[in-house]
């Protein structure tokens, strides 16, 4: 039985990728990085980082500290955390935990360079409509949570990344792009290997309302009438994608967990049949 500081394999699987996630931040040392090249979805490596390290890059926000076996590594960072004040809790069995009971990884091979403080930036087109919000999404709530997104006019999206150190993507010509038939969206779940069933769903969405296939789902013509509609109630880019975050929680959610539930009205009651 887990202490009352600490989260089980299950419990946790169960955030991720939703936005009241608590920050995930991985403690292992760097070699441990370089023998097994993943991550649990979402998590933010900081190798051997140092408490007061963790307070100035992420306050108060709530966390579960990872390390490989749950041990003294966590813990101890944990505990100092908690006497700071942050609500943080360490992983049950730790990262290995985490692996033996057979959860999703996320492959670390291709993941952009990160900045001095220790985030991704990534740059593309402005007034985004469908893949420009779903790839974002997909970032922040599997990826890297303090991802950096950059909206800029098309002829210069190359010339930022370049001055900016950022990785270009959803534009022609770039790895981060379309793939035949497929999207920059299931380009990003093939290259980190993100296995999860209800992202594979999404993709169906995302890719039938972003490539004007709606047959690909019953649920893409809705999307892409929800991003068109988004995209002209927001000038702002940034604005419209923290609005729009909101739409692809509870497609997830719904492909996660509701698939199988249908909503019909009894006529006089009010009640669901």
């Amino acid at each position: 039985m887990p202490s009352p500081t600490e989260i089980t394999v299950s419990q946790l699987s169960r955030l991720i990728g939703l936005p009241g996630s608590p920050l995930l931040i991985d403690v292992r040392p760097d070699d441990a990085h370089k023998r097994d090249p993943h991550l649990i979805p979402g998590s933010i490596p900081r190798p051997e980082a140092k408490p007061e390290d963790l307070l100035s890059a992420f306050g108060q926000k709530p966390a579960v500290v990872i390390c490989e076996n749950g041990g003294a590594l966590s813990q101890g960072i944990a505990a100092w955390l908690r006497h700071a004040g942050v609500p943080a809790e360490t992983l049950e069995g730790g990262f290995a935990a985490w692996q033996k009971a057979g959860q999703p990884l996320l492959a670390t091979k291709n993941l952009p360079p990160r900045d001095s403080q220790g985030r991704a930036v990534w740059v593309t087109r402005a007034r985004p409509k469908v893949d420009r919000i779903a790839c974002p999404w997909l970032i922040r709530r599997f990826v890297d949570p303090e991802a950096v997104f950059l909206f800029v006019a098309p002829n210069e999206v190359l010339h930022t990344a370049e001055r900016f150190s950022a990785t270009p993507f959803d534009i022609p010509d770039v790895y981060w792009s379309h793939r035949g038939e497929r999207c920059s969206f299931d380009t990003m779940l093939e290259e980190f290997a993100l296995a999860i069933p209800a992202l594979d769903r999404v993709a169906a969405i995302v890719r039938g309302a972003d490539t004007t296939r709606p047959d690909l789902a019953p649920e893409a013509a809705g999307l892409l009438a929800a991003s068109l509609g988004f995209s002209r109630m927001y000038r702002d880019d940034l604005e419209q994608l923290a609005a729009a975050m909101a739409l692809y929680d509870a497609f997830y959610r719904w492909a996660r967990d509701a698939t199988e539930e249908t909503h019909t009205w009894s006529e006089g009651t009010g009640a669901r049949a």
